[in-house]
């Protein structure tokens, strides 16, 4: 009697972890979590659910595996920048790019934020820092707000990006839309509003997150300064 899988053709090279990351990867890519089924990956793979699940226990690890290997990727690249900032700045925004083109991302780390690839991300923020000349022991809580910064933000704007293609809503369109609002409102309670309504027109997420990491470095820099003084 013939089976479901006999019209198939199985692969005929090995299966290994690594490729079945791979390909949840591209299904989350494309179709988000609700699209990463192991009947769509086995599928994919052209295998059975039993070579995939010997690899991976169910969908959560699958998801967490996924997102360790996005965020090693990024930390296991090398840092050109000769300057411990302009490293910082570097891995803050290679890190953004990442959960940007992986928005699914961003929520997973916020599930799971003791993932073993955030241990890579701080070891790799406090090595910088440290060149910076932050001194031991400010460095678990000047790596913690850097880290929370880069993460938080990523995060959140992979999480409106979601928001404006699940609504089929153009980014623009919607901040013009948000701008013209906030021109409308009262001057003398929100002084503020005129200014900065012409500003979220224009602004770049990128440029404005790097403008949140220059602050935060400043500060620490600044602080530590203050300790050194007294």
């Amino acid at each position: 009697m013939a089976t479901k899988e006999s019209g198939r053709q199985r692969r005929t090279d090995a299966l290994s972890k690594q490729l079945i990351v791979r390909a949840a990867i591209e299904i989350l890519d494309t179709g988000g979590e609700a699209a990463l089924t192991f009947s769509v990956l086995t599928r994919r793979l052209n295998t059975g659910y039993g070579a995939i699940y010997h690899y991976v226990a169910n969908k959560s690890d699958l998801l967490a595996a996924a997102t360790d290997d996005v965020i090693t990727r990024v930390v296991a690249g090398p840092i050109t920048e000769p300057e411990p900032r302009e490293g910082l700045r570097a891995l803050a925004l290679s890190l953004f790019d990442a959960i940007d083109a992986h928005p699914w991302v961003g929520a997973q780390l916020t599930r799971e934020p003791w993932r073993p690839a955030l241990l890579d991300v701080y070891k790799c923020i406090s090595e910088q820092l440290q060149a910076l000349g932050v001194p031991a022991e400010a460095i678990f809580d000047s790596a913690g707000a850097l880290m929370n910064y880069i993460l938080g933000v990523a995060g959140q704007n992979a999480a409106n990006a979601r928001v404006l293609a699940s609504n089929r809503t153009d980014r623009d369109a919607l901040l013009a839309d948000i701008a013209a609002q906030w021109a409308q409102l009262d001057p003398i309670r929100h002084p503020w509003a005129a200014g900065t309504a012409k500003r979220l027109r224009e602004h770049d997420d990128r440029a404005q997150f790097l403008v949140g990491v220059d602050l935060i470095l400043a500060g620490i820099e600044a602080v530590n300064r203050e300790r050194e003084d007294s």
